[in-house]
């Protein structure tokens, strides 16, 4: 039986472990969207992670949604995330970075010269996000013209050519936790008529797309994806009225495409992996039509790790909030080791406190 320690080759990119790091926002970019060098240090740190999954990085200056979040698409950016990339690779670890458009969920504040939040829809929402102000209230979106959705997948294009000038292994393309893709593949938001909207199939359009032009750009063998088709955004989203067909269809389409791996959030994105208001969502017939390495996220634990992989019911485990308090967190799972208590008051924002200096085993 295959083990969470055994190493695995993932596309083109091979792994000494199985035990992977989910992208954890931390709101600590510098001036101009940049990690600064707490963040190299704090991705130094985990490289012992079998794949680090780098932040959700804005892919354009309309695609930021939160304050102090980074980008990957300026050249000052790109310099700055090669020194987080030159570090975890000097430890022997591997890093792809997930790339991010967050639609609707942003505010004027954050975006090029006020412009109001763009989605598949102009339907409200309401999730709040970070700004200078605190958390607020998102600002009304609007929904993307047809004739723009071909400017938009040519963002993810250069995002993804420019994650490799980074340095990086790969892409995870965002398709999940409610942001621009997800927002363009529910009914519950997208109610647009034409190419992008209407059935499943043009619901699904875009995201199909995208994916056809980063594996253009960077090769199948270092592109995965993201996708959750439970939550609901703590609330602020509904579902889509067919979670299991949409789901069930996109699989298929990404298929043929060859990815890297299938990232799938199970449940309610940091809530329980079946939400007590939600059908059951079978997560095993997704799989079916996907074929590729399956990577599973959301609250798992040592013990439950170790038996989606033993039982075959995963190829990769992603942990969030371990890894956050836990550098070490490879070798306390291999060991069965006590976990640091993480300091949730830090999980955002901030400087050095509850981002580098959470203690590793001695």
């Amino acid at each position: 039986m295959p083990s969470l320690f055994d190493p695995l080759h993932v596309g083109d990119i091979p792994l000494a472990n199985r035990v992977v790091m989910a992208p954890l926002t931390r709101n600590r970019a510098i001036d101009g969207c940049r990690p600064g060098p707490l963040t190299v240090d704090y991705y130094r740190q985990r490289a012992t992670a079998g794949l680090i999954i780098a932040e959700a990085s804005q892919i354009s200056p309309m695609a930021q949604g939160y304050l102090d979040s980074p980008g990957i698409h300026s050249v000052e950016q790109v310099a700055a995330w090669r020194r987080v990339t030159d570090a975890v690779h000097a430890e022997g670890g591997r890093i792809v970075l997930q790339l991010w458009h967050v639609g609707r969920i942003s505010h004027v504040s954050l975006l090029p010269g006020g412009a109001a939040p763009v989605s598949s829809s102009s339907r409200p929402s309401s999730a709040r996000t970070f700004t200078r102000d605190g958390f607020v209230p998102v600002s009304p979106a609007r929904a993307l013209g047809d004739d723009e959705i071909p400017g938009l997948i040519d963002d993810y294009r250069r995002a993804a050519r420019n994650a490799m000038d980074a340095g990086f292994d790969g892409v995870e393309v965002h398709a999940a936790n409610t942001y621009l893709l997800d927002q363009f593949l529910r009914d519950s938001v997208n109610d647009r008529v034409g190419p992008y909207g209407g059935g499943i199939a043009n619901r699904a359009r875009l995201l199909v797309e995208v994916m056809q032009a980063v594996v253009k750009e960077i090769g199948a063998g270092r592109t995965g994806i993201r996708l959750s088709p439970m939550t609901t955004f703590g609330g602020t989203c509904a579902r889509d009225s067919d979670p299991q067909a949409l789901h069930n269809h996109v699989a298929g389409q990404l298929a043929p495409l060859g990815l890297t791996y299938l990232h799938v959030v199970e449940g309610e994105t940091g809530g329980p992996r079946q939400p007590p208001d939600a059908p059951r969502f079978d997560y095993a017939a997704m799989r079916d039509r996907f074929a590729g390495t399956w990577m599973v996220n959301n609250g798992y634990d040592r013990a439950t790790a170790l038996d989606a992989v033993a039982a075959g019911e995963a190829d990769l485990v992603a942990f969030g909030r371990l890894f956050i308090c836990n550098p070490d967190l490879v070798r306390r799972l291999r060991e069965d080791a006590p976990m640091n208590p993480p300091r949730p008051d830090q999980f955002y924002g901030g400087a050095a406190a509850g981002y580098v200096d959470y203690p590793a085993l001695p």
